[in-house]
C-alpha cells in the first residue's frame, strides 16, 4: 500500500495482536468452569485506538509488524477496513502476535500475550519522516525490551511539533517510572488506568498524576472504572469514569453517563476507545472537559459489544450522543 498523499493527523505504534477472547462467568485461580462465549478479533492497544479515530474520520497511520500468516493478513485487512494507513506495517516471516484474553461477568480480565512477530520490529523498519508528519504520535507497549528501547530512541528523535501520546498498559507500567522516564518526560498525554498508575508510580491516581507531571508529562488521564464519589460543587455522589490532571488545563473528573443497568458485554479495549475519544477532542481543539466527554462516550459504545473494535462508534453516533449531553456541536 502506498503512503497517503494527505498528511496524517496521528500515527500509532505498538504491538499488533489477534485477540482470542473467552467470556467466562469468573476468572479462576484454580478449578474448572465453562466458557460462555468465544471470539477471535483484531487487537493491540494503539491499533485499537487508531481504528477508533479513523472511524471518526481522523487521518491515521500505523507502524508495526505482523507475521506472514493468515492472522497477519486479518490484522492488515482490519486496519484497512477501518481506514488506517498500513503502509508502514511490515510483514515478516513468523507467527503474528496473539493474546489469550479471559473476560468475566464482573468486568475483570486476564490477558496473556504471545508477542510473535511484534518482537521483530527493528530500527530499520521505522521511517522518521512518516511519523514526523503527524500532529500526534500514539505509543503502546511491546513485550520485549528491544522494542521499548527503540521507542525511547524514537521519541528523542522526533521534532517538538509532534506531540507524544503514551498508553503504557500493565506490561510497561510494571517496569516502574524510572524505566519509562524517557517516554514520560516527552509525553504530552499519558493514558493509564488506576491499577497501572499504582504500578507505575507506587501511588493512587491523584498523587501519581502529580508525580508524572513533575517528571515532564503535560496531561495525565487516569480511567477509574466508574467509581462513585463526592465531587466539589455536586449535591450528591456521582459516578466518575476518569481523572484528568494537566499543566495548564487544571484538574477534572469525567462523569460516567452510563445508565443504571446498562449491559456491559465485554470491557476489552474500553481504555483504548477512551483514549481515541480523548485524542479526537485534542485533535479538534476541544477543552479537556469536552475531550473527556468524548472519551467517555467512545468507551461506553465499546463495552456494548464483545471485543475491542466491534463496538467502536461512527462519527454520527458520537455526535448524536455528544449533542444530547453538551450544548456544543462537534
Amino acid at each position: 500500500m502506498p503512503p497517503p498523499k494527505t498528511p496524517l493527523e496521528i500515527v500509532g505504534m505498538g504491538a499488533m495482536n489477534l485477540d482470542q477472547l473467552y467470556l467466562v462467568e469468573r476468572i479462576l485461580t484454580d478449578g474448572e468452569a465453562a466458557v460462555a462465549g468465544f471470539a477471535s478479533q483484531a487487537g493491540g492497544s494503539a491499533a485499537n485506538t487508531l481504528c477508533g479515530l479513523a472511524k471518526l474520520g481522523v487521518r491515521a497511520g500505523f507502524v508495526g509488524v505482523v507475521g506472514d500468516d493468515e492472522a497477519g493478513r486479518r490484522l492488515m485487512d482490519d486496519l484497512a477496513r477501518h481506514g488506517v494507513d498500513a503502509s508502514q506495517v511490515k510483514v515478516k516471516k513468523g507467527d503474528t502476535g496473539s493474546t489469550l484474553c479471559l473476560s468475566d461477568s464482573r468486568s475483570r480480565r486476564a490477558i496473556y500475550v504471545m508477542p510473535g512477530a511484534n518482537s521483530l520490529l527493528a530500527p530499520e523498519d521505522l521511517d522518521l519522516e512518516y511519523i514526523s508528519q503527524a500532529k500526534i504520535f500514539h505509543l503502546s507497549s511491546f513485550v520485549h525490551e528491544a522494542q521499548l528501547e527503540l521507542q525511547k530512541r524514537l521519541a528523542a528523535q522526533l521534532p517538538a511539533s509532534v506531540k507524544i501520546s503514551f498508553a503504557p498498559g500493565s506490561l510497561y507500567a510494571a517496569k516502574g517510572i524510572e524505566q519509562l522516564a524517557p517516554l514520560l518526560e516527552r509525553a504530552h498525554l499519558l493514558f493509564v488506568n488506576r491499577t497501572e498508575m499504582v504500578q507505575l508510580t507506587g501511588q493512587d491516581f491523584a498523587a501519581g498524576a502529580r508525580k508524572c507531571l513533575e517528571l515532564g508529562c503535560h496531561t495525565v488521564v487516569t480511567t477509574l472504572g466508574n467509581i462513585t464519589t463526592k465531587l466539589p460543587g455536586k449535591a450528591h455522589q456521582v459516578t466518575v469514569a476518569a481523572h484528568v490532571l494537566s499543566r495548564d488545563g487544571g484538574e477534572h473528573c469525567i462523569e460516567s453517563r452510563a445508565k443504571q443497568g446498562q449491559p456491559v458485554a465485554d470491557t476489552t479495549g474500553a481504555g483504548d476507545a477512551f483514549a481515541a475519544g480523548f485524542l479526537y477532542g485534542i485533535i479538534k481543539g476541544k477543552p479537556l472537559t469536552q475531550c473527556g466527554l468524548l472519551a467517555e462516550i467512545m468507551a461506553r459504545f465499546c463495552v456494548g459489544r464483545v471485543g475491542a473494535r466491534a463496538g467502536l462508534p461512527t462519527l454520527v453516533e458520537v455526535a448524536e450522543e455528544y449533542q444530547a449531553i453538551s450544548a456544543e456541536r462537534l
